[in-house]
């Protein structure tokens, strides 16, 4: 599938239009995402809010958008650049490496290398802020230095991956909603997109520690079991997967200075394996990535709370409810950090 093929993915003349009047071109990229030229992120001054505007509305039916920048980003031209989406302002739950530039608390500093920064985040697929009500409207991504040897993210579209289920899947999808492991919120697997008013899913592989289910027939809900938590998951996991054939994921490798966002409602994303590697296979590899305030809560819906004690005894007496850390280990062979 390629991008002109999907209404979802093809670019609004009008659109186009404004980000071509500052200077600036978006150019598509196979089979998502789009590639930014012409509007300097290190400049003080932001582009007009019409222009922010086509490029947000942009990323969320492509994904991502790719900022290719002619000089050298500092941490603070990224920070406000971060600030032009979503809810406008940063909001940080992360730890600070010692490495990190300032001790500044708006940068999650990434490495292969735990000298330079964090190791091994984000190996299964995810989105950002998943513990808040309100997630991430949307996450930057500034690559420091890429790896000599590769070591890039995998984006999938979760809008498209949703009209690529079978229907019944798709049904009864959209009768499950996942607890989060650390905080007890609960978000619905398929929501509706703000912008673009397309069916997503949702569901964060290293961080669920319940799934419940809205039964077809009445107002009742039951919890998942072991086994089918297992197979909830496998099938989300192979889905995104799928996308990588399919054409609605990409395996998105970096280039010097190049800056990333992402709409964190559009897509999910997930450390490339070779990220991981160490620095002698693969070369130093460091990236800051920055998180954006959400604009609105991730509600669950059918009368079910935003929050529930997952720490707490389990209140159906029987299925997967278990609180803290990675959550439910859906699979024992893989690595589960986020």
């Amino acid at each position: 599938m390629t991008p002109t093929t999907h209404k979802n993915l093809t670019l609004d003349p009008s659109n186009v239009a404004l980000i071509e009047g500052f200077g600036g071109r978006i150019i598509p990229m196979e089979p998502i995402g789009a590639e930014i030229r012409g509007i300097d992120l290190a400049s003080p001054t932001p582009p007009p809010r019409e222009v922010l505007d086509a490029l947000e509305m942009e990323m969320a039916r492509r994904g991502f958008l790719v900022f290719k920048n002619e000089g050298e980003i500092g941490p603070d031209a990224f920070l406000r650049a971060s600030c032009w989406w979503g809810g406008r302002d940063l909001h940080s739950t992360h730890g600070v490496h010692p490495a990190t530039p300032d001790g500044n608390p708006h940068i999650f500093r990434l490495s292969n290398d735990r000298r330079h920064g964090i190791p091994d985040v984000g190996p299964q697929w995810h989105n950002d802020g998943s513990f808040l009500p309100a997630t991430f409207s949307h996450s930057g991504y500034h690559i420091i230095r890429p790896a000599e040897h590769g070591g890039g993210t995998h984006f999938a579209h979760q809008g498209l991956a949703h009209a690529a289920l079978p229907d019944e899947i798709a049904e009864r999808w959209g009768r499950l909603f996942s607890v989060n492991s650390a905080s007890g919120v609960v978000h619905p697997m398929v929501h509706v997109h703000p912008l673009t008013g397309q069916r997503s899913i949702w569901l964060h592989l290293g961080m669920t520690g319940a799934i419940l289910e809205k039964l077809p027939d009445d107002d009742g809900f039951r919890l998942l079991g072991e086994d089918e938590m297992r197979q909830v998951c496998h099938l989300y996991n192979d889905t995104l997967n799928a996308g990588l054939e399919d054409g609605y994921a990409v395996a998105f490798e970096y280039q010097g200075n190049d800056c990333v966002f992402i709409d964190n409602l559009s897509v999910a994303h997930r450390a490339a394996p070779e990220a991981h590697m160490p620095v002698e296979q693969q070369g130093l590899r460091i990236m800051h990535r920055s998180t954006v305030r959400g604009t609105h809560d991730l509600a669950p819906g059918f009368g079910l709370p935003q929050h529930v004690n997952i720490d707490g005894p389990n209140p159906f007496g029987q299925g997967v409810w278990q609180g803290g850390g990675i959550g439910f280990r859906w699979d024992d062979h893989i690595p589960m950090r986020n």
